[in-house]
C-alpha cells in the first residue's frame, strides 16, 4: 500500500469522473479518523457508461494498527448499504477488473489484485460477513538484470517470420480505459508477421507509479496480454515478452511485475519459463451465492 496524500488521493481517488463522495465513508472517534471505507462500481460492457448493476468495496482501512473488528465490520455494512442503494444486485469485496476504477498505483501493482494477502483487516471483515473467496490473483515479478531473451529453437524460427515493434502511451480504447489508466505512462509492444498485414498479440506495461518510487527500483506492470485465436501454442507470446523485457531493460527497468488468476495453468507456465516468480497474492471475494 503506497502511503497516500492528499495530493495522491485527489489524483487517483477524487479526480475519476465517475467518483460519488457518498461512496467514501470516514469513521471518526472523538473527532479524529478511527477508519474508512471506499464502495463503488464498474463500466457496462460496452466500457462507456458507469454500471451499477456490480458493486465492491475498493478498500477498508482502520488508523494506525487498529484491530477493532466491530469498526471494520460496520464501515464493510455502510459499504453494503450504499452499494445496494445505488441498484448493486452483486457485491465483491477488492477491486479487480472490471471494478477497478480507483487505487491503480497506489495498491497492489500492476493491476489491482482484489485484497492483498498481507491486508489482514479487509480480508478478515469480507469472511466474517458473508463474503467468500471466488479466486485468487497470483503477483509475480521479475528482477530484469540478468535477462537475456530465449534461444530455443522455437523462438529462432519466430524470428525469421515475425517483427516486433513498439508504441509510447497508445490511445484509450474506451471512456472507461481513459478514465482509469490514461494518465499512467504506457508502452505497447506488438508482434507482426514481416511481411506485414495484422498485429499477431500484444502486450501493455505501464510505470507503476507511485508504487515503483516507494519500492525504489523503475518498474514496470504488464496488463493486456493477447495472442489472436489463430496464432497460439505457437510460442509467440513467450516471443513477444523476451523481446518486450529485452527493450524494458534497455529502458532502464529493473523489475517487471504481472499478475493471473491461479487458474490460470499456461500463463503460470509461461511466467515461470521466462523467470517471474510468485511474491504475493490477492484474495477476491464475493458476497452470498
Amino acid at each position: 500500500m503506497q502511503p497516500m496524500s492528499a495530493q495522491l488521493l485527489e489524483q487517483f481517488v477524487f479526480s475519476r469522473p465517475y467518483f460519488d463522495p457518498a461512496g467514501l465513508i470516514l469513521a471518526l472517534r472523538d473527532g479524529h479518523p478511527a477508519g474508512f471505507v471506499h464502495a463503488g462500481f464498474g463500466p457496462n460492457d460496452e466500457g462507456t457508461a458507469l454500471s451499477t448493476e456490480m458493486g465492491t468495496t475498493y478498500l477498508l482501512m482502520l488508523a494506525g494498527d487498529s484491530n477493532d473488528t466491530a469498526l471494520a465490520d460496520e464501515l464493510l455494512a455502510r459499504s453494503e448499504a450504499y452499494l445496494r442503494q445505488r441498484g448493486a444486485l452483486v457485491l465483491y469485496g477488492g477491486g479487480i477488473r472490471p471494478l477497478n476504477g480507483f487505487y491503480l498505483g497506489l495498491y497492489g501493482g500492476s493491476e489491482l489484485p482484489g485484497v492483498l494477502d498481507t491486508d489482514l483487516v479487509f480480508a478478515d471483515a469480507c469472511r466474517r460477513n458473508g463474503y467468500r473467496q471466488i479466486d485468487r490473483v497470483i503477483i509475480v515479478r521479475r528482477n530484469l538484470g540478468d535477462f537475456r531473451p530465449m534461444l530455443s529453437r522455437e523462438q529462432r524460427q519466430l524470428r525469421r517470420s515475425v517483427a516486433c515493434g513498439e508504441c509510447y502511451c497508445p490511445p484509450a480504447t474506451s471512456w472507461w480505459q481513459a478514465s482509469t489508466t490514461g494518465a499512467v505512462e504506457q508502452l505497447d509492444f506488438y508482434v507482426q508477421a514481416v511481411s506485414g498485414g495484422q498485429r499477431l498479440g500484444h502486450v501493455s506495461f505501464w510505470d507503476v507509479e507511485p508504487l515503483s518510487t516507494s519500492w525504489g527500483v523503475p518498474t514496470a506492470g504488464m496488463y493486456d496480454l493477447e495472442v489472436a485465436a489463430e496464432s497460439r501454442r505457437k510460442g509467440l507470446a513467450t516471443f513477444l515478452l523476451s523481446e518486450a523485457f529485452a527493450r524494458l531493460k534497455n529502458r532502464g527497468i529493473v523489475v517487471v511485475e504481472a499478475q493471473t488468476m491461479q487458474g490460470n495453468a499456461p500463463a503460470l507456465a509461461m511466467y515461470a519459463k521466462l523467470g517471474l516468480e510468485a511474491v504475493g497474492y490477492g484474495d477476491v471475494f464475493r458476497k452470498g451465492d
